[in-house]
């Protein structure tokens, strides 16, 4: 845990949530961070595609005031790691349950290779209207959402996360990753050991590859939810080391 010297000189951090969801994921997590005497911000992931919520994360980063500590959940990792290259306050990245694309890399083309995921048995299709005509966008199957997504949830609260998701726009998933941010500042990751979603072994890889300081927790993908102190210790960590 961070000390009381750390603390005051601590940056904000910045909670991104990831695809299905939306920010109250990380209620736990703010409850906890707010009680140890640190700046929180939730910001809104539009899950419009890549692209496009990466400029829109980088550009909240940019209008906090002092350091930030960028923190991101499921797909919020992969925006994350485009977005903080885009703005020169980000200090350190946190991945919880997250992915950490390399340059080049779909967030598909990883999934693809992932035996612990079941996420693409689990979606429905859908299209939203653009300018240019129609895409597509994914939801998890209400049915499935329990298993695949927040298995060491209670039924009832799965159902209500299930009611109450947003769909991700299939750009999320199809656009490549552009400079990745966790090659040029410290990370940590979070690792839930029964992710069925993002897939465990894919979360492994990908955060020894970024180099990063990983801690495994006993959880679904939505470790955030289930275990919240766990990932607060994660992000405590994270705090302690950039604010030396």
């Amino acid at each position: 845990m961070a000390n009381a010297s750390s603390v005051k000189s601590a940056p904000t951090v910045v909670l991104v949530h990831g695809a299905f969801a939306d920010s109250s994921g990380w209620n736990g997590v703010v409850e906890r961070l707010h009680a140890a005497g640190i700046t929180v911000q939730a910001v809104p992931n539009p899950l419009r595609g890549l692209t496009e919520d990466a400029a829109y994360v980088a550009s909240a980063f940019q209008q906090i005031e002092g350091p930030v500590l960028a923190v991101g959940h499921s797909y919020g990792g992969a925006v994350i790691t485009n977005a903080a290259t885009r703005a020169d306050n980000v200090v350190g990245l946190v991945y919880v349950a997250a992915f950490a694309p390399d340059e080049g890399e779909t967030l598909m083309g990883i999934e693809s290779d992932s035996k612990d995921s079941v996420l693409t048995t689990a979606l429905i299709q859908r299209q939203y209207p653009t300018a240019e005509g129609t895409e597509t966008e994914f939801l998890i199957d209400p049915a499935k959402f329990h298993d695949a997504f927040a298995a060491d949830v209670p039924e009832k609260d799965a159902a209500i996360m299930a009611a109450t998701q947003r769909p991700v726009s299939s750009l999320a998933f199809a656009t490549p990753t552009t400079n990745p941010a966790w090659k040029k500042l410290p990370s940590w990751a979070a690792v839930s050991n029964a992710d069925k979603a993002a897939g465990s072994d894919v979360l492994r890889t990908m955060a020894q590859r970024a180099g990063a300081t990983t801690t495994e927790i006993d959880g679904s993908h939505v470790v955030m939810v289930s275990q919240p102190q766990a990932v607060t210790d994660v992000i405590m960590q994270a705090i302690d080391a950039v604010s030396r």
